[in-house]
């Protein structure tokens, strides 16, 4: 039996021919990266092993973008042991203030990741790299330790989702659209540990950023990691920004996948997850009348420049609606240098918005736009959870930058169609 993409992307770093599903592995990491918040739990593992240097610095990355720019004595705190152990380890790749950004959107533009890659991360969204074909997932603190130590780490080999994407899709429909379709057609545990393999003729439409998106969100279905074929999309991105050898690896046509899911981007409407799951999706004729309090465009779901762009387009030469709090985050300082650059902060503001440094900051309720009781914001972030953002009794409704911008313009949960 034939290998799925990732399935021989594990197997090349295990130097093994062959794995199947369900097998246990170890193998060499391309990457391991670490956050404010996840970083120095494995710093303190780390230590606790006696173990006195790393064991390849350059494949390590330490990204402050939880809470930082620090908010707090304790968040202050976070960021210095990172620090202090990024400055005694000699990690290249320590992201602070200044030149940090969001994770997940700082090291593929950095070219820390890549086509062929196996990425650990100690943040759940570490597997939006799949979109340049890597093998990229989330583990624990532990696990993140251990990758330093030894630059291996063990995998159960995941079985897999095929998702045949077929046509165009139709005007402001962008890959947030399409994921949050997916994972309300599947559930939030319909690909538990499984690998969501992405193909089809419909991808030539995906942007890289949507491929990202898409991902990001694969975690949000349970997922292991998703992954898309290296075509020239991905290429085009790598080129001259991609620091490795980029290897492609294609599933054989025999691969064994445990479903297969076709999905016509040429018929998706604009799609919102309802509180509190990501599964609960609905389009606008299911949506009725929500009145919000806050709108949030960005983090490592859709803080890419496509994203502001797609929000730039719906403001200009409009007004944020009285009593809508409109906070615009750029993944990276390079995303937010050329929104700068294109004039699409001067729209933002303009309309009343704000715009932030980059950080996760609201996405998990951390600052810079935290919700009071009963409050409701349309959010372009990952999870909708019973108080994610803020208060139990607040409501996250997670869309497209599109529905996101619409919806401060009109101070109700909007579809861009309507305007």
């Amino acid at each position: 039996m034939g290998m799925t993409m990732s399935q021989k992307i594990l197997a090349y770093h295990a130097g093994l021919d062959s794995v199947a599903a369900g097998q246990l592995i170890s193998a060499k990491l391309d990457l391991v990266l670490a956050n404010d918040i996840t970083g120095p739990v494995a710093i303190k593992e780390f230590e606790k092993a006696g173990v006195s240097a790393v064991k390849e610095k350059d494949k390590i990355a330490l990204v402050m973008d939880h809470f930082a720019p620090n908010k707090d004595i304790k968040s202050a705190q976070q960021c210095k042991i990172c620090r202090e152990f990024a400055q005694k380890q000699d990690i290249e790749n320590f992201f602070d203030v200044g030149k940090m950004g969001i994770e997940h959107a700082l090291l593929p533009e950095q070219g820390l990741v890549g086509a062929g890659d196996l990425v650990i991360g100690a943040d759940s969204h570490t597997c939006t790299y799949g979109a340049l074909g890597a093998f990229s997932t989330g583990v624990g603190s532990t696990d993140m330790a251990a990758g330093m130590i030894s630059q291996t780490c063990w995998f159960k080999v995941p079985a897999a989702i095929k998702f045949v994407l077929k046509g165009k899709p139709a005007k402001y429909i962008c890959g947030k659209d399409i994921i949050l379709h997916i994972i309300g057609l599947i559930g939030v545990d319909g690909a538990l540990y499984k690998s969501m393999e992405f193909t089809g003729d419909g991808i030539q439409y995906l942007s890289i950023d949507d491929r990202f998106t898409i991902c990001n969100m694969a975690i949000e279905a349970g997922a292991k990691n998703g992954i898309f074929p290296v075509d020239e999309v991905a290429l085009e991105y790598m080129k001259g920004r991609f620091k490795r050898e980029v290897r492609i690896f294609e599933a054989d046509p025999d691969a064994e996948y445990e479903r297969t899911i076709e999905v016509d981007l040429s018929k998706l409407e604009p799609t919102v997850s309802f509180p509190h799951l990501p599964e609960n999706t609905r389009t606008p004729d299911e949506w009725g009348d929500i009145k919000i309090d806050q709108v949030v465009i960005g983090s490592c779901t859709n803080g890419h420049i496509s994203d502001l762009r797609i929000a730039a387009e719906i403001l200009k030469g409009r007004k944020v609606a009285k009593n809508v709090r409109t906070i615009i985050i750029p993944a990276t300082n390079e995303i937010y240098l050329q929104a700068v650059h294109e004039g699409l902060v001067d729209i933002f503001i303009n309309a009343g918005a704000i715009v932030s440094t980059p950080t996760c900051g609201p996405c998990l309720g951390g600052y810079m736009g935290i919700l009071a009781e009963n409050e409701r914001a349309v959010s372009t972030t990952n999870r909708n959870f019973v108080g994610r953002m803020g208060h139990i009794t607040s409501e996250v409704y997670l869309a497209s930058p599109y529905v996101a911008a619409a919806s401060a313009v009109t101070g109700r949960l909007t579809s861009p169609k309507e305007l």
